[in-house]
């Protein structure tokens, strides 16, 4: 059994193909072992070895998939959204304590002027696709070479194999640490759950510094030796020429893009004949019945949804492959790490009862990095608690029946609340300020906030959202900002996030 991503990647047929993208030769398994193993001795001797973070910020596609393998395979491999801005550039390669960031040669994301501010080490990737989609060599910026890392070879199951944050409700974001053995083990979990082949060909667009696209997308296939089609990420009207030119046999998605898909599949029918589907997956946030119905009937395969979370690698819960019975409106069965129903007191529940959804195993990380706080609330008798309601039936589906983090989903983009408060109370005008998610017809939930103004200032609903635009990804923009007297509070004076959208009357948009 695999506990390493060197085993997990060693199954592969030295010559079939592994990576590939649009226009691009596909990388062999073999070549993608070879430029792991090339890129893991350039880092060591850049001084880069076990343990040592290292950011990556590129935009998605082969080389953003090969990267993250070859660091997470002897370094600590650290994937950030290249939408951030300096600021939370900034605030995230300072918590991760980074030893370098990668960046495409010539980039100018402005993770290379923070790096340089922090005095993080600057490395270029430099693609040769001719060589294979997603192969490239690695350049120290500086031009200079370092002191061969002695804790250099490749990570043991132990070691720290990618550090993600998740968005905290009340606090600053919390650094999820994923072992190889984390890594490894949900990979396991996917292949076996989704019954990969080496005949199976993916058309990933995920976005790869998600844990969702990274495990399921990536790193799952290819632990069967199957193909991975990596896209420049989500584009609607691409899809379908993708689809002609990987000739896939599945694909996962959030649900605003399987419903964008959907949008354009009546013009694209004789794409879908021409390339039969085995499946198609969902996960990230729920995806609405009467849409799966839709998909089957549009790709005559199976939508398999699953439900997963950052803290458990990825894949927790999934609907089974036919002949196996699918539940609309379920995330389907334990798949991978144990899964209950706890209540407040910590005792576990009978099915048809309904508490919070707990989760122990392999894949689950070992706690919050320098949190003692978080972790003692997330354990319990050494079980997980998601945060999440549900309920468990007598066949032992999952159902999600609440939320009970505050935490904004907006299409399977996570936004903390209090993040965006903080932003928003910089300004001058503002005096208080809650953030909260109101219903979103298409991504789930979009951002709203209440603000409530400084006497005798004032700013108007787009000067504000300018203002957050500049220091966060536009994903964490309100779309909705009230101005009030005051901030809504609660039957004991608490503010309360929850619930707010629908005590506003903000209804679906």
């Amino acid at each position: 059994m695999s506990t390493t991503l060197k085993d997990l990647l060693s199954t592969g047929a030295e010559d079939a193909p592994a990576i590939s993208a649009p226009g691009r030769p596909a990388l062999t398994h073999g070549g993608l072992r070879a430029l792991v193993e090339s890129t893991l001795a350039t880092l060591n001797g850049l001084g880069i070895g076990r343990n040592d973070r290292v950011g990556i910020v590129l935009a998605n596609g082969p080389e953003m998939a090969t990267c993250f393998m070859a660091c997470a395979r002897g370094v600590t491999s650290a994937p950030l959204n290249p939408a951030y801005r300096a600021d939370e550039f900034e605030f995230y390669l300072s918590d991760l304590n980074a030893r370098a960031l990668i960046v495409e040669q010539g980039s100018r994301s402005p993770a290379v002027e923070v790096a340089e501010k922090l005095g993080v080490r600057v490395i270029d990737l430099v693609a040769t696709p001719g060589q294979g989609a997603g192969s490239f060599t690695l350049q120290a910026r500086d031009g200079a070479g370092g002191t061969p890392a002695a804790n250099g070879g490749d990570a043991r199951p132990d070691d720290v194999s990618m550090v993600l944050h998740t968005s905290g409700t009340t606090s600053r974001p919390k650094i999820v640490p994923l072992s190889q053995r984390n890594l490894a083990a949900s990979a396991r979990n996917i292949r076996d759950t989704l019954q990969f082949t080496s005949a199976d060909c993916g058309l990933n667009i995920m976005p790869l510094f998600h844990i969702h696209g990274l495990i399921a997308g990536v790193l799952a296939p290819l632990a069967a030796g199957s193909q991975v089609f990596c896209t420049p990420g989500f584009n609607a009207l691409k899809f379908f020429a993708w689809m002609d030119e990987a000739r896939p046999t599945w694909y996962t998605a959030v649900p605003t893009m399987h419903q964008a898909i959907l949008g354009r599949a009546s013009k694209n029918l004789d794409v879908i004949a021409r390339h039969p589907l085995r499946f198609l997956r969902s996960s990230s946030s729920s995806i609405p019945p009467q849409v799966i119905r839709e998909l089957e009937e549009v790709f005559h395969a199976p939508l398999i949804e699953a439900y997963g979370m950052t803290e458990a690698t990825h894949q927790m819960c999934s609907n089974p492959l036919p002949p196996r019975a699918r539940k609309p409106g379920a995330v389907g069965l334990a798949a991978g790490p144990e899964v209950a129903i706890m209540d407040e007191q910590g005792a576990l529940l009978p099915a048809g009862e309904v508490g919070e959804i707990v989760i122990r195993g392999e894949n689950v990380t070992a706690g919050y990095e320098n949190n003692p706080k978080a972790n003692a609330e997330a354990f319990v008798n050494g079980w997980f608690r998601t945060g999440d309601q549900g309920v468990i039936d007598a066949e032992g589906y999952v159902s999600l029946t609440g939320r009970l983090k505050e935490i904004i989903n907006r299409g399977g983009e996570k936004i903390s609340p209090r993040e965006v408060d903080e932003i928003l109370m910089d300004h001058a005008a503002v005096a208080q300020v809650v953030c909260f998610g109101m219903p979103h017809a298409k991504l789930g939930e979009e951002v709203a906030a209440v603000v409530v103004l400084r006497e005798g200032q004032s700013t108007t609903e787009r000067e504000l959202q300018d203002f957050v635009a500049q220091r966060a990804a536009d994903f964490k923009v309100p779309k909705k900002i009230l101005f009030m007297d005051e901030i809504p509070k609660g039957a004991t004076g608490k503010l309360q996030r929850i619930g707010l959208a629908q005590k506003l009357g903000l209804g679906a948009a």
